[in-house]
C-alpha cells in the first residue's frame, strides 16, 4: 500500500520519530527525515545500513517557515512528490503554571504548535495540486484530558487536535486526509528522560507508535482514520 510513496517525518533524529521513519522505510517508501541537530545525518546512515537506501536527511528548525518550505522543496526535488508527513517534532516539561517561564511557555508552543502549523502548509499546496496527501500529527493522550503540572504541554496538544480538526475538514474536497495519534505515556526521552529505564518497562514502546501511524497512512484512500488513542495498561487515566 506504501511502497514507492514519499514522506517527510519531523523530528526524526532518535525515539519515536527515528522509529516511525524505520517502520515507514520497511513498508517500501522514499523518506525525508527531519531534525534540528546534526544527529538527523547519523540517524540517515543507520537506516541505509539497515538496507533503506531511499532516505534524505534535513538539518531543519521546524519553527521556521523558510526551513520547512525547504524542506519540502527539497523533497519534491529528491523524489518528486509528497504523499504523506508526519509532524512528530515536539518537546515537553512538567512543572507548577507559576514555575514555567514565559520563554518556557513560547518554545513549546512554537516547536509542539507553531511547528505542526509550517510544515503542513508548506505541504498543502503540493498535496491540493495533487488531490492526494496524508498528514499524521503525533499529538498525545492529554489532547482529550487535562494533567496537573502540565498546563504547557497540555495546552499545546489540545490545540494540535483543534488545528487537526480544522484542517481535516478544510482539504477533505481535495483528498487530503489529517488525522492524529494520541499516545499516553512511551517509553522514549520525553522531557529529557532516557529510554528504557526500569520503570518504564509496561510503558508503551515507540514501535507501537510507529505502528500506529502506518496503519494510519495505509487505509484505503476511501477511508479517513481521524485519531488513534493508545495507552498502556500501566497507565491511569480518565474515561472521556
Amino acid at each position: 500500500m506504501l511502497k514507492d510513496e514519499i514522506a517527510i517525518v519531523t523530528g526524526s533524529s532518535r525515539g519515536i520519530g527515528k522509529e516511525i521513519a524505520k517502520k515507514l522505510a520497511e513498508q517500501g517508501m522514499k523518506l525525508t527525515i527531519v531534525g534540528s541537530s546534526s544527529q538527523i545525518a547519523e540517524t540517515a546512515e543507520e537506516l541505509k545500513i539497515m538496507g533503506y537506501p531511499n532516505v534524505l536527511p534535513v538539518q531543519a528548525d521546524v519553527t521556521k517557515e523558510e526551513d520547512m518550505i525547504a524542506v519540502v522543496d527539497k523533497t519534491i526535488e529528491t523524489y518528486g512528490s509528497v504523499d504523506l508527513l508526519v509532524n512528530n517534532a515536539g518537546v515537553g516539561f512538567f512543572k507548577l503554571t507559576e514555575e514555567v517561564s514565559l520563554e518556557e511557555w513560547k518554545k513549546v508552543f512554537e516547536v509542539n504548535v507553531q511547528g505542526v502549523f509550517l510544515a503542513t502548509k508548506a505541504v498543502l499546496p503540493h498535496m491540493k495540486k495533487r488531490k492526494a496527501g496524508t498528514i499524521i500529527n503525533i499529538s498525545s493522550d492529554v489532547a482529550r484530558y487535562t494533567i496537573p503540572n502540565g498546563a504547557a504541554y497540555t495546552a499545546t496538544k489540545y490545540a494540535v487536535q483543534g488545528f487537526s480538526g480544522s484542517v481535516a475538514q478544510e482539504v477533505r474536497e481535495y483528498g487530503i486526509r489529517v488525522g492524529t495519534v494520541n499516545p499516553g505515556m512511551v517509553d522514549t526521552y520525553f522531557a529529557e528522560s532516557t529510554q528504557g529505564l526500569p520503570e518504564k518497562k509496561d510503558w508503551l514502546k515507540v514501535e507501537d507508535i510507529a505502528n500506529a501511524v502506518v496503519y494510519m497512512a495505509s487505509a484505503p484512500k476511501y477511508m479517513m482514520i481521524d485519531e488513534i488513542i493508545l495507552h498502556p495498561f500501566a497507565q491511569q487515566y480518565p474515561i472521556a
